[in-house]
């Protein structure tokens, strides 16, 4: 077994990678164990309400790249561990019997040369499912200009893969991320997106990435907008297929004189905004047009959809009673759930407020752009940007008491030994 030092090292140099979150894959257990059906990752739900881990490791963190940003870059001076693929397939099974984990994520430096890693990380999905018979869900990060006859090989038994674009531009990856470009990480998503409709298209036994991909940006280590971030996330939701886009906001793991030195004051912030934004993109009908410019940022002091609709209050309010889904969905305070709900409701009664409050409206923003069987309960438009405002800074503060809240009762745990 992987000794506990190495396991330590390198399951520590994962955890900057957030891009392995999952609802799972349509992958069946065939004779094995394990499930990806349905499976997730840690700290995410499944659609029967299990939160299910992985385990998040990397094959090595000795790296030929010097990407600028990277605690495993090359030169820098933190501890080295490489594991054997059949290492890593032997703590999976271990973990899995163990009920620690329902599947794995795993990821790698780009070790000795990129077609050396992605072999080795071949070897150890195809170990897992052709000799251990695991089928539990299994994320594979590619490695960027390896072969791609290796990359289709991998796709054949992991349930995602993913490339992370990590830098909005050509400019940012040359000057923080040498060895990497556009092309070296977008090219192989593309071809992965035609080879798995082509499967699909074929209806060939077997699987093929059934999870789809995704990929991660890093936001604040380069000076790109908002705007220019969301316009390539959408891009990569329409032409690469992808099903999620990772926003993290820049931790200043590393010194280096073309890095800030401090994470911006609202990185976190930001984050949140950016995943906001691309919610509306990916289920809401809203285009980066809508909600930003491409050489602005998104508004800090409201989320997303509140913004867009003050810019557009000539289109409300819109009576609940008749407003089609499309337009429901636009309303601040109105999710895709109770404006699905609204539109079945009103095939059989008239709804006011009080019927939109069962239906969890969160009336505190949409009562001021709807009315409800003709009745009008919101404030005067020049006070709707001050009472929403106000609004968000409340609930930020609830957010951050809570967290403060599960700190030091964490801190007070580990002081009694209950932790």
């Amino acid at each position: 077994m992987i000794s506990e030092d190495r396991l330590r090292i390198l399951t520590e140099s994962a955890k900057y990678d957030v891009s392995c979150s999952s609802s799972g894959s349509g992958r069946k257990n065939e004779g094995g164990i394990g499930n990806g059906y349905a499976a997730g990752c840690c700290h995410s739900f499944t659609p029967d309400g299990r939160c299910i881990s992985l385990l998040k490791i990397l094959l090595s963190n000795d790296c030929i790249f010097h990407c600028r940003y990277c605690m495993s870059r090359a030169g820098a001076d933190v501890p080295r561990a490489t594991a054997e693929p059949q290492e890593i397939c032997e703590l999976v099974m271990d973990f899995y019997k163990r009920n620690y984990i329902e599947g794995l994520f795993l990821s790698s430096a780009v070790h000795i040369s990129p077609d050396y890693t992605m072999e080795r990380l071949l070897e150890v999905v195809k170990k897992l499912r052709t000799e251990y018979k695991f089928f539990g869900y299994v994320h594979v990060k590619g490695i960027p200009r390896a072969d791609p006859l290796l990359v289709h090989e991998t796709a054949k038994y992991a349930d995602r893969m993913s490339y992370n674009i990590e830098l909005p531009s050509e400019e940012s990856l040359k000057l923080l991320a040498p060895q990497k470009s556009r092309e070296s990480l977008l090219v192989p998503m593309l071809r992965l997106q035609r080879e798995r409709a082509e499967f699909k298209a074929e209806r060939k036994k077997g699987h093929f990435l059934p999870a789809g991909q995704t990929t991660q940006m890093i936001v604040g280590a380069s000076p790109e907008r908002d705007g220019k971030i969301l316009r390539l996330s959408e891009g990569l939701y329409r032409n690469a297929g992808l099903k999620r886009v990772y926003y993290s906001s820049y931790v200043p793991l590393v010194h280096d004189g073309i890095l800030p030195d401090e994470p911006a004051a609202a990185g976190a912030c930001r984050e949140h905004r950016l995943y906001q934004a691309d919610w509306l993109l990916r289920f809401y009908g809203f285009s980066v047009e809508e909600l930003v410019e491409e050489g602005e940022d998104l508004p800090l002091d409201l989320d997303p959809k509140c913004a867009w609709a003050l810019r557009n209050l000539h289109l409300f309010p819109v009576e609940v009673n008749r407003a089609p889904l499309e337009v429901l969905l636009r309303v601040p305070g109105i999710g895709a759930r109770s404006a699905y709900k609204i539109t079945e409701a009103r095939k059989y009664t008239t709804l006011d407020f009080s019927a939109l409050k069962k239906m969890r409206v969160v009336l505190k923003r949409a009562r001021h752009f709807i009315t409800a069987n003709g009745k009008f309960c919101g404030a005067a438009e020049r006070e709707i940007r001050g009472l929403l405002t106000a609004g968000e800074r409340a609930e930020n503060a609830v957010q951050l008491d809570l967290f403060s809240y599960a700190e030091t009762e964490r801190a007070r745990s580990v002081r009694t030994g209950e932790l």
